[in-house]
């Protein structure tokens, strides 16, 4: 894709929700780089940083609400968005009912330039597509320059986040290539630098209204793989077909805890296949002058290195990893309540722990190993669980293995697997965060 880098950067001010997520770090840069003083619209906190707006997407469904952010803004962009509904927030108040009042309060602060994105879909597929889909409806039918992107697939060989993660993670699976069913669906996925750019453009030019946003042409989902898995540098090109029920399987309990990267409204949406029509593209590059890439000129223009490939196999391994750490937290506690009084009475005799009654010690260790696996079972604020795992296995390391030195020599491993463990809990707290 041409960039901008020769015109005259028009100098504005834009607010950009959805600043911290993938798609939206990749407007912020774009937009800096064209000449634009970019706020970044976060949640709301007390001390937000000098280029930081506090936004609260799922509260704010006034435009009163939205009044004191657009001072002095020039332009907005919305790139913010969830796959299903979190705590707190729902997709409805996210993708609709929030940006459709910070739209209306454009309109009355004279803030003309609104960009959309949006997502490719039928909205009988889901909430996530069809909640959009109204903000776009609603967004279009106020007196605003307002330009709504639908893209398809979006990707970057710079890095990549849920949906696009689990696919880098699949084509760099040892030995072959997992693929849903014979990976046939279509798919017409665009760098997030390409779209970026249009972003750009939009609020540089004139164009208005909707325009769906795609590669040259479409590919199938196996193609897509296989060029990512090249790009990788592995080699091989079998493929091991995943049976549908065992991906609905996997859709369906995502669903449920309300986690993962690979939600029903997408799923639906991946079998639906995510193309575009030739026309689209040619209004595309119409309106903006430019299109996004195919995905072959792409990974052509950058090289990739071992951490593409440390990050694509570490990606599967990390819940692999969280789960062997509940494991071994849940087998530990349940050593603690069951093991006899007597063996932990002889096994501190002699120490320096045997005047400390070791018996209730023993057990109220078994609690908090219990509490501590518990915790990073639910997902809710797993950094935090494993800071207060490995500051507990330090303690435990240190008190027993000062108080009870036979502890290191035990043939089980006894101490001498804290060696190990400390630096896996240190690799899985760099792993969980994903954003």
């Amino acid at each position: 894709m041409d960039r901008t880098d020769e015109a005259e950067p028009h100098r504005g001010c834009v607010l950009v929700l959805g600043a911290g997520g993938f798609i939206g770090g990749f407007v912020v840069a774009a937009l800096r780089g064209a000449g634009w003083y970019v706020l970044r619209g976060v949640r709301p906190r007390a001390q937000p940083a000098a280029d930081e707006r506090g936004c609260d997407l799922a509260g704010w469904t006034r435009s009163e609400d939205w009044l004191p952010v657009l001072n002095g803004v020039d332009a907005v962009v919305n790139a913010a968005g969830l796959l299903r509904d979190r705590r707190g927030q729902s997709l409805a108040a996210v993708h609709e009912t929030a940006p459709l009042a910070l739209a209306q309060a454009c309109v009355v602060r004279g803030v003309t330039r609104f960009v959309q994105i949006s997502a490719l879909g039928d909205p009988a597929d889901g909430e996530f597509i069809a909640s959009k889909h109204r903000f776009d409806a609603a967004l279009l039918a106020l007196p605003l320059q307002a330009v709504v992107l639908r893209p398809s697939v979006i990707y970057s060989t710079a890095g990549s986040y849920g949906g696009t993660s689990l696919l880098r993670a699949l084509a760099a699976f040892p030995g072959w290539l997992p693929l849903p069913g014979d990976g046939r669906w279509q798919i017409q996925p665009a760098a997030a630098e390409d779209l970026a750019e249009l972003v750009v453009r939009a609020l540089a030019g004139d164009a208005r209204g909707l325009f769906e946003v795609g590669a040259p042409a479409p590919q199938t989902l196996r193609d897509y793989q296989l060029q990512w898995r090249r790009w990788l540098g592995l080699r091989g090109d079998r493929v091991m077909s995943v049976p549908l029920v065992v991906v609905e399987f996997a859709v369906a309990l995502g669903e449920k805890l309300r986690r993962g990267p690979l939600g029903a409204a997408t799923w639906r949406l991946l079998q639906r296949g995510v193309a575009i029509a030739p026309e689209q593209r040619a209004r595309v590059v119409d309106a903006f002058g430019t299109a996004p890439r195919a995905l072959a000129e792409v990974l052509a223009q950058r090289a990739s290195q071992v951490q593409d490939r440390w990050h694509a196999r570490l990606y599967l391994l990390e819940p692999v990893l969280r789960l062997s750490v509940v494991a071994l937290w849940g087998i530990s506690a349940l050593a603690g309540f069951l093991t006899p009084a007597a063996q932990i009475e002889n096994l501190a005799a002699g120490s320096i722990l045997a005047g400390h009654s070791p018996v209730p010690l023993a057990r109220f260790a078994a609690v908090v190993d219990l509490a501590l696996g518990f915790w990073l079972l639910t997902g809710c604020r797993p950094r935090q669980a494993i800071a207060a795992m490995l500051m507990l296995l330090v303690t435990y390391t240190v008190v027993f293995g000062a108080g009870v030195p036979v502890l290191w020599l035990d043939p089980l491993g006894g101490l001498a697997k804290n060696l190990v463990l400390l630096p896996a809990l240190a690799v899985l707290w760099v792993l969980t965060d994903r954003r």
